[in-house]
């Protein structure tokens, strides 16, 4: 049986995930079923969807990823599902690269392909992180403010505004005015503390 495995770090709005759907296709995967796929860090070990696809297969398997980097960013996770891929006897084909671990032994050159990838992989992610981190320290140095705005009692929602002094008259408790508002209950407080000069 063959499977699919994709990933994107970041959620659908900001990266697509069907590209990979389509080129594991391509690589061999059949049954679109058959492929896992979620949006989770590659330097995170346990994943939902990667942890699934690793219970399913059973020996003669083969699992596709597009990149070593897809599978994981992190080198000693790759040597524990390279474990894993010898103890279950099962096929792994990374891009253009193929680990047959059906013999429970690697070659030498595979074994020394998957290393270097493993540690570039991890290098890859190293230095995206050191860049944003250095983006963020320029934008402070700058004068830049990060993050949401703050929000001010000048910037409280309309609806807020105008069921507020219903719920100053008693007409409505704070859960009423955070249904009518389509607000949390926290949030409702937030805003009557700010209204109020608490």
């Amino acid at each position: 049986m063959v499977y699919g495995y994709a990933r994107c770090s970041t959620n659908e709005k900001k990266q697509d995930i069907d590209r990979q759907k389509r080129d594991l296709k391509t690589l061999g995967v059949k049954d679109s079923k058959k492929i896992f796929w979620e949006y989770e860090s590659g330097t995170k070990a346990d994943r939902a969807e990667l942890e699934k696809a690793l219970a399913i297969l059973k020996a003669g398997d083969t699992l596709i990823a597009t990149e070593v980097s897809r599978l994981t960013r992190s080198t000693k996770h790759l040597y524990d599902i390279i474990d894993l891929a010898k103890e279950k006897r099962i096929k792994l084909i990374l891009g253009s690269f193929v680990v047959d671990c059906t013999n429970d032994e690697l070659d030498p050159m595979t074994k020394a392909f998957l290393q270097i990838a493993g540690v570039f992989a991890e290098l890859e992610r190293d230095m995206t992180v050191s860049r944003i981190k250095s983006g963020i320290q320029n934008a402070k140095a700058k004068g830049k403010v990060l993050g949401r705005p703050a929000t001010t009692a000048e910037d409280l929602p309309s609806s807020f505004i105008k069921h507020y002094p219903k719920y100053k008259a008693k007409e409505l408790n704070v859960s009423e005015l955070a249904r009518l508002c389509d607000l949390s209950r926290t949030t409702v407080y937030k805003y009557i503390s700010m209204l109020e000069g608490r």
